[in-house]
C-alpha cells in the first residue's frame, strides 16, 4: 500500500515503507518537489489572510541553506564561533524595543513562555502561574512542567483580560499578560505588569509592533521582567524562531543556566544543541533595517483595518471589535449561514476560532503581500452566493 500525497499537488505516492535501495539525490528531489511546493499552503498569496503564519523573504532561503550546509551547533563556542555572536547581537538589537537588556533565541514562543516561567520560579520564588482564560495554552503547559498552580482570571468579550479580576495577591505570583491573543489579537492592559513577583508578557504576535508607528499599543512591556516575541510570526522568519528577553538578563541566564565536563561555557536555558537560527533573522534586518521591517507590519495591520471596515459597514456581517493588532474577527449575522459562508470563502482566506462558546470567522494579517481589492471581491462574492 502506498501513502497518497496531496490530490491537488500532481505527485508521485510515497513508498510505505522505507526504501532498501536509494533513489539517488536527484531522483528524490523529482519525487518530492511536487509534494513539498506543490502541496504547501502558499502563504504569500493574495487572498491569504488566515493564520499567524507569514510568507518568508527569500534572505531567508538563501541564509537557511548555509546553516544546513554549516550545521553549526551554538552550544559549543568551537563549533559555531561566528553563528554565537550573530545570535547575541541580533538579541542586543531587539531587546531595547522592550526594555529588555538581553535574551536568546529558541524555537518557538512555547519554549520561550516556559523559558521564562522557569525563571521567575529561580529569581522570584514563584509558585503560582495566572494567566487570562484567553492565554496560549503554553502558558497552562509551562505550569504543569514546572510544577507550578495555575489560575485563570476571566477576560471581556473580545478576550481581553478584566483588570478588576486579577488576584490583589500577586507576591507569589508569575502573571502572564498576552500581547496579541492567538483568537483576537487583543493586547491584556500591560500596567498590570509591576503587580505581580513576576510579569511575563507573551508578545508572540503583537511585539513587533514595539518597531512600528504603533508601538504605543504596547506601553507597559517595559515593566515586565520578561517578553516572549516569535519570530516566525511578525519577524517574517521560517518556522522555529522566537526570542526569550529578560529584564535582568544577567540574573535570569545565570539562574537557568548548566554546565558540564564536555562545556566550555555554561548552558542557558532549555535546548542543550541549537542550530544559527539568527542568521536568517540577522540577514532579514540588515536588508530591510527597522523601516522596512514596520512598513511591512504597518501595511498588514492597514489591511486588516479596511477589511474590518467592509465588514462593519455591512449589515449582513457581524464585527466582534475594531481589530487591535490585524486580526479580524467576525461572523454573519445569520448564524445559521455559517458554515456556507466559510465554504464560499477561498482556502487560505478565513480560519475559524471559538470565542466564548460562540463561533466565529477570523482573519490573521500575516501577509504583507495580500491584496485588499481581491479580498473584498473574495469576499463580496461569498456575500452574494450565501447570504442574498
Amino acid at each position: 500500500m502506498l501513502l497518497q500525497t496531496h490530490a491537488q499537488s500532481g505527485a508521485q505516492p510515497l513508498p510505505a515503507d522505507l526504501p532498501d535501495t536509494g533513489l539517488g539525490a536527484s531522483a528524490a528531489l523529482e519525487l518530492l518537489a511536487p509534494l513539498v511546493l506543490g502541496g504547501a499552503a502558499h502563504l504569500g498569496a493574495a487572498s491569504s489572510l488566515a493564520h499567524m503564519d507569514p510568507p518568508t523573504p527569500w534572505i531567508t532561503w538563501a541564509t537557511t541553506l548555509w546553516n544546513a550546509s554549516l550545521n553549526q551547533n551554538l552550544l559549543h563556542p568551537a563549533t559555531a564561533p561566528v553563528a554565537r555572536r550573530i545570535e547575541e547581537a541580533v538579541v542586543n538589537w531587539l531587546a531595547p524595543y522592550f526594555g529588555m537588556s538581553g535574551g536568546h533565541i529558541t524555537p518557538g514562543s512555547t519554549l520561550a513562555n516556559l523559558t521564562a516561567l522557569w525563571a521567575a520560579r529561580e529569581c522570584a520564588g514563584i509558585d503560582e502561574v495566572v494567566a487570562s482564560d484567553s492565554a496560549h495554552l503554553s502558558i497552562a503547559k509551562a505550569a504543569h512542567i514546572l510544577g507550578l498552580r495555575f489560575r485563570q482570571v476571566a477576560t471581556d468579550a473580545t478576550g481581553a483580560m478584566l483588570a478588576d479580576q486579577v488576584p490583589t495577591d500577586l507576591s507569589r505570583a508569575a502573571l502572564v499578560l498576552t500581547a496579541g491573543t492567538t483568537s483576537t489579537g487583543v493586547i491584556d492592559p500591560l500596567h498590570l505588569a509591576s503587580e505581580a513577583a513576576w510579569a511575563h508578557v507573551d508578545a508572540a504576535w503583537a511585539g513587533p509592533l514595539r518597531l512600528t508607528r504603533y508601538r504605543t499599543l504596547l506601553n507597559g512591556i517595559e515593566r515586565a521582567n520578561s517578553v516572549a516575541v516569535s519570530a516566525h510570526k511578525w519577524l517574517f522568519q521560517p518556522k522555529e524562531s522566537a526570542l526569550i528577553l529578560f529584564r535582568d538578563n544577567a540574573e535570569a541566564s545565570a539562574a537557568i543556566s548548566f554546565g558540564g565536563a564536555y562545556l566550555a561555557v555554561p548552558n542557558v536555558g532549555i535546548l542543550g544543541s541549537h542550530g544559527a537560527t539568527a542568521v536568517p533573522l540577522l540577514a532579514t534586518l540588515l536588508a530591510w533595517g527597522r523601516q522596512g521591517l514596520a512598513e511591512r507590519i504597518e501595511r498588514c495591520v492597514e489591511i486588516s483595518d479596511s477589511l474590518a471596515g467592509f465588514i462593519k459597514n455591512d449589515a449582513r456581517l457581524q464585527l466582534l471589535a475594531e481589530p487591535q493588532s490585524g486580526v479580524v474577527v467576525w461572523r454573519p449575522a445569520r448564524q445559521d449561514r455559517f458554515d456556507d459562508l466559510l465554504a464560499a470563502l477561498p482556502p487560505g482566506m478565513v480560519s475559524t476560532t471559538t470565542i466564548k462558546g460562540e463561533r466565529w470567522l477570523r482573519n490573521v494579517a500575516a501577509n504583507p503581500n495580500a491584496d485588499v481589492t481581491t479580498l473584498l471581491e473574495n469576499l463580496a462574492t461569498a456575500l452574494e452566493m450565501c447570504l442574498n
